[in-house]
């Protein structure tokens, strides 16, 4: 919170260290004083020099002040808050306590919950989930056969999220009747309970886990899914985690700073992996135009991928393929291929394309492409747009417009 204006006040502590300091000589004043002699008749001998000698007026000349007429209002706030939230993860520290007042252990009266009802929500929780685990075991490994009317992609698909929820109010319960040092943590059976709990909560985040897998092999892979999967993931490691501060009383400090700990290091993960890509790649090398089993790749979301796509379309291309999607693909890649060039010329340069820009340019060179009939192409059935042509730059404003109408 205090992030967007901690550089102002550290600056407003630095002016009081200053101000208590005795060193005066180093005071912004005498700075000045110090260096006005020195520097002002320097400059004045080297304009005589310059009049004088032409090499060194050359290179006096070509010393010039940056260009700022680009700057404008808007990028310099968005330069001072990154320069902001900057500076707060320079001078990160973790958090001491949760609340100034309460650091997370002890007890909250709460009305309701007492040894007695929490020992009673445990034991009902624990039978729950045992029935929920067992049902999932049963229908996911086929040993059970599905309700009358549901599909496995349909039991699958609508159960993977909202266990996710049950399995984080599971541990809210835990954080809120369950504080180091309370009363109902001292009870060895409750914190045996909870412990099983907190095993079955793992158990059914692992059957999230596993439906979501299951699903992808039905459709395909996105990168909403990856993210899914990973959010999952750290789900069961907070679950654990809130486990592990019961049995070793640790504070609501140590629990939040390990979560976000966790946190950072996926996040820092993905700011290297591009999930889009990731999963292109999947799709591309598990799609029944390739392994002849499993769904059909679907090109419109590739399309959607754009940059991420490009890669994969084209070991696609390079694949032996019916002809009509073939033609597809081969238009889907130059489609996505041209709009980077365009990009890139227009100054949206990031490093990563250009990386995909010089490696499609090698890998096409042993790609025999097949010549496309000016057609509208889309991205899963032909209805007749011009093929796009590779290696422009920019893309004709009449070809937009045309695209655009139709």
């Amino acid at each position: 919170m205090q992030s967007p204006i901690r550089p102002f006040m550290d600056a407003m502590r630095v002016s009081r260290v200053l101000r208590r300091s005795r060193a005066k000589r180093f005071s912004l004043r005498s700075i000045m004083a110090l260096m006005a002699l020195p520097l002002g008749g320097s400059a004045i001998i080297l304009a005589l020099f310059a009049a004088a000698n032409p090499v060194i007026a050359d290179v006096l000349g070509m010393i010039g002040l940056p260009d700022l007429s680009h700057i404008t209002a808007r990028r310099l706030l968005l330069w001072i808050a990154i320069f902001a939230l900057s500076w707060s993860l320079l001078r990160a520290r973790p958090a001491r306590r949760l609340i100034p007042t309460f650091d997370g252990s002890g007890d909250i009266v709460i009305p309701g919950v007492s040894v007695a009802s929490v020992t009673l929500s445990l034991l009902l929780f624990n039978l729950l989930f045992a029935v929920q685990n067992m049902l999932d075991m049963a229908y996911l490994s086929r040993a059970l056969p599905l309700p009358s009317g549901m599909t496995i992609t349909e039991y699958v698909h609508r159960g993977a999220y909202p266990l996710i929820v049950t399995a984080l109010l599971a541990g809210l319960f835990v954080l809120v009747t369950l504080h180091p040092g309370s009363s109902t943590a001292a009870v060895p059976p409750i914190r045996r309970l909870v412990v099983l709990w907190i095993v079955q909560n793992v158990i059914l985040v692992a059957s999230s886990i596993q439906r979501t897998l299951d699903y992808i092999d039905m459709s395909m892979l996105t990168a909403l899914r990856i993210h899914a999967l990973a959010w999952m993931a750290l789900v069961a490691c907070g679950l654990l985690l809130i486990c592990w501060r019961m049995l070793q009383s640790k504070s609501a400090a140590w629990l939040i700073n390990t979560n976000l700990m966790l946190a950072a290091i996926v996040l820092t993960v993905f700011c290297f992996l591009d999930a889009g890509e990731a999963a292109a790649w999947w799709n591309v090398r598990h799609a029944h135009e390739v392994t002849g089993k499993g769904p059909n790749l679907d090109l419109c979301y590739l399309g959607r991928l754009g940059p991420s796509a490009l890669l994969p379309l084209i070991e696609l291309e390079g694949r032996p393929l019916p002809r009509p999607f073939r033609e597809r693909v081969q238009w889907l890649r130059a489609d996505i291929q041209q709009q980077m060039l365009s990009a890139d010329h227009q100054g949206e340069w990031t490093w990563r394309n250009q990386h995909r820009l010089e490696e499609a340019e090698e890998r096409l060179k042993t790609i025999r492409q097949v010549p496309l009939a000016p057609a509208i192409r889309e991205c899963q059935r032909n209805i007749g747009s011009p093929a796009p042509v590779i290696p422009a730059p920019v893309r004709p404003a009449s070809t937009l417009t045309e695209r655009t109408e139709r």
